[in-house]
């Protein structure tokens, strides 16, 4: 078998207009606080600035097997949230109310998501090479309907969420999880936008890694767009 691992965010999707702090911001948006912030009212930069630390990938070194469900999981990310409204000027009590809205607007609008213009014609170049598609990825418990949104289902064998596996990329057992599902391939690759969650993560436990999308001077693989993978690929098909 010759298998190609794909990360997702980043690499084959993405959230327009932004994630975890547009989501964020939208939910102070749909409750009309901005005017009660003791600080003022609460702009999309302030609100990133308390954005960028806790989130499970961020401590990829922690396993997390026992946010074994989705609401243990955004149970779990509840606390991160809520210092980033209190960061911003909300009382306690508000900054919980703002927390706990966050995991359904986040989801609420699956629409948002896109796959890049590449991503199907290479998946279809790639499969029709003989290559099986597998997918892993640090993600939401609801990764599987954002990729059946986007339609990507049909082209993967088995989608590998970080949420559903308690392992984070570049985390060894994420990788190992994989392979241990799928069976030791003849060929092996891992694709993704992140030099050190997947090129980093993979090419410790021994898989070769293609960077694309996002430059890194220490990547000695990168693609600029999706469909350079199947030249460099080919190299060992």
């Amino acid at each position: 078998m010759k298998l190609l691992i794909w990360d997702f965010d980043g690499t084959l999707g993405y959230r327009d207009g932004g994630a975890w702090t547009a989501s964020a911001f939208e939910v102070v948006q749909q409750v009309a606080l901005q005017r009660v912030a003791p600080a003022g009212p609460v702009t999309y930069e302030a609100l990133q600035s308390f954005m960028r630390a806790e989130f499970p990938w961020l401590k990829p070194e922690e396993p997390h097997l026992e946010l074994d469900t989705a609401d243990a999981w955004w149970a779990a990310l509840a606390p991160v949230f809520e210092r980033a409204y209190r960061g911003v000027g909300f009382a306690a009590d508000e900054a919980r109310h703002l927390a706990s809205r966050v995991r359904s607007t986040y989801l609420a609008t699956p629409e948002r998501w896109r796959a890049f213009d590449d991503v199907v014609p290479v998946l279809e170049t790639l499969a029709d090479a003989g290559w099986s598609h597998a997918m892993l990825t640090n993600h939401v418990p609801e990764l599987p309907d954002i990729v059946r949104w986007v339609g990507l289902t049909p082209y993967f064998t088995r989608i590998f969420n970080s949420a559903e596996i308690g392992y984070e990329k570049p985390h060894p057992c994420a990788f190992q999880t994989v392979m241990k599902a799928m069976g030791v391939p003849d060929t092996c690759w891992m694709i993704g936008d992140s030099y050190e969650a997947d090129v980093v993560g993979a090419e410790t436990v021994g898989i070769p890694a293609i960077l694309v999308r996002q430059r890194h001077l220490m990547a000695s693989r990168y693609a600029e767009t999706l469909w350079d993978v199947p030249r460099i690929v080919s190299v060992t098909a």
